[in-house]
């Protein structure tokens, strides 16, 4: 499996900068995806989202684009807009081709050089970059300066990245696939779904590994480091052929996969969201599809984790 370019007609492209500790991640959809969008934190950042929306005239986007910077990152939707119309890519209009690109974007001010962020001219080369070949995960792109648990601040926070998973259906909805891709930036723990146990997160102390439990931290002492510098960030892609509202339903249903793996998840200190891209015309029915999507996106919040070095002085569990 390759992640999300299992997925016919997705190509993905990174860029990053890891002197600034910062990236962004290109989701390319050049023959165009029907998409739908869910947010569930409350301090999310994101461009162009009504194009999501089953009321908007336009049927099809041709580019998703998460990116590092906070809102200053939204910057880097611009470069792939740029790019694609070289490429005579986007919604057709009198005067030309516009690309219809949906950005969102994750806090990572804090941990590399002030300053640095994701530019135009970087989106613009994540996009060149983009290819079908297997997700790179880990501290790249959007991810590179992702980190999560930092109920307790960031000296006790762990680093984290992208992760990317495909699940393939089976029996009468065999050939049908459901990938996703995450960039995990989030103030809650990452857990292992099949066990519970935190798996990355806020330390109990700067120089040790045991976890803290943010959860159990909320419910005694309160939020006692949150900030609005959190969020996770997902895409989802299948191959079977969905209608605006259906890939709406689609995004919702992932969600769950993002709540079985963060814990605490879609607070007030995070921008959680996922957007769901449908592109083929195999056939399955939308709870099937949004059951793989749950297991896609919580596995690929795993290895977002699992894969992700140490980096700015945060730990990573990748050695």
């Amino acid at each position: 499996m390759k992640g999300l370019t299992d997925i016919p007609g997705i190509l993905v492209g990174h860029a990053s900068d890891y002197d600034g500790l910062t990236g962004c991640t290109a989701v390319l959809c050049e023959g165009g995806a029907v998409a739908g969008g869910d947010i569930r934190g409350s301090a999310s950042g994101v461009e162009e989202w009504d194009l999501l929306s089953p009321m908007h005239v336009t049927g099809r986007i041709h580019a998703v684009v998460f990116s590092g910077g906070s809102a200053f990152g939204l910057e880097a939707s611009s470069g792939v807009r740029r790019f694609l119309e070289h490429k005579g890519i986007g919604f057709k209009t009198g005067a030309g081709p516009v690309p219809l690109v949906v950005g969102a974007i994750l806090y990572d001010l804090g941990i590399g050089k002030k300053g640095v962020r994701p530019t135009r001219e970087m989106g613009e080369a994540a996009a060149a970059a983009a290819t079908d070949k297997a997700v790179v995960e880990g501290a790249v792109g959007a991810g590179t300066g992702a980190t999560v648990g930092k109920i307790l601040g960031m000296k006790q926070a762990m680093k984290s990245g992208i992760g990317s998973w495909t699940v393939a259906l089976e029996g009468k909805n065999a050939g049908v696939m459901v990938s996703a891709l995450a960039a995990v930036n989030s103030v809650g723990d990452v857990r292992d779904p099949a066990t519970g146990k935190i798996i990355a997160g806020a330390r109990k102390a700067s120089d040790s590994m045991e976890f803290a439990d943010s959860a159990r931290l909320m419910k005694t002492s309160g939020p006692t480091g949150f900030t609005r510098e959190n969020t996770a960030l997902v895409v989802v892609a299948t191959n079977a052929a969905l209608n605006k509202v259906e890939a709406a339903k689609l995004a919702q249903l992932a969600q769950l996969g993002m709540a079985r793996a963060i814990n605490p998840v879609n607070t007030m200190s995070d921008g959680d969201l996922v957007i769901a891209l449908s592109l083929g015309k195999a056939t399955a029915p939308i709870d099937a599809l949004g059951v793989a999507a749950a297991e896609a996106a919580a596995e690929s919040i795993v290895r977002a984790v699992r894969l992700a070095p140490t980096l700015g002085g945060i730990p990573g569990l990748k050695k």
